[in-house]
Order: C-alpha cells, then sequence, then structure tokens
C-alpha cells in the first residue's frame, strides 16, 4: 500500500490522554491572530502546533463484578479529552516526546501539558 496523505495517519493509534502534534512555522499565524512571538519560541520552554490525532481519554476503570447473569464485555469507557484533531495547541515541551514519522517530526504530548487550545468553529 501507498502512503499518502489521505492514508498517512490511519495505522497510528494515539493511546490515552495523549494527542500527536505537528509544530507549526515559528512565524505562522492563525486567522484568529495567535502565535507565539520569538522570544518564547527561542527558550523553546512553550511550542505551538496543529493536533493531527488525539487518543481515546482517560481510561474509567471498570467495577468488579462477580455475577454469572451479566455479559463477560471488556468494553472500557473513556472520559474524552478536551483536545480535538485540527485545533491549534499551545504546549509545554518538558511533557513532550519527540518522535519520526515518516520522515517528519511530530510530538506526542499527554492532555495535561497542553496549555491552551485554537478551535476554528462557531461558538
Amino acid at each position: 500500500m501507498h502512503i499518502t496523505a489521505d492514508n498517512k495517519f490511519k495505522k497510528l493509534i494515539v493511546i490515552g490522554d495523549r494527542v500527536l502534534i505537528r509544530l507549526s512555522k515559528p512565524n505562522e499565524r492563525t486567522d484568529s491572530g495567535l502565535y507565539l512571538p520569538p522570544g518564547v519560541q527561542e527558550k523553546e520552554k512553550v511550542q505551538q502546533g496543529y493536533i493531527i490525532k488525539t487518543g481515546p481519554g482517560y481510561a474509567i476503570p471498570i467495577p468488579v463484578d462477580d455475577e454469572p447473569w451479566k455479559n463477560e464485555d471488556d468494553n472500557v469507557k473513556y472520559v474524552p479529552l478536551q483536545a480535538k484533531e485540527g485545533d491549534i495547541a499551545i504546549f509545554l515541551l518538558s511533557g513532550a516526546t519527540e518522535v519520526i514519522y515518516e520522515g517528519d517530526k511530530y510530538f506526542i504530548v499527554p492532555q495535561s501539558a497542553i496549555l491552551m487550545l485554537e478551535r476554528e468553529e462557531d461558538l
């Protein structure tokens, strides 16, 4: 199978409360004017990028039931993340893990390391 822009991330499964982020270019500014000034980016403590993929969320523990008449479903339930694919995230670089996938650099970031999101949708 040939990898294209459409199916590039289909094989990736992000686990738990983590998100996959592609850094925005240093001088890239959103339509609403959100961007990190060069002084902040040079220190590299905070970065900004686009959320490419998200995990399912925080797993909810399953109560232990010893009732034989109930189904043995091991379906895990999750509390969903606030972050969604396509959001712009400002996140702490110290909480991120850098990965290279198909020759491009991305960051895997837990939702707790995300400081702010910008979402392009009507409120």
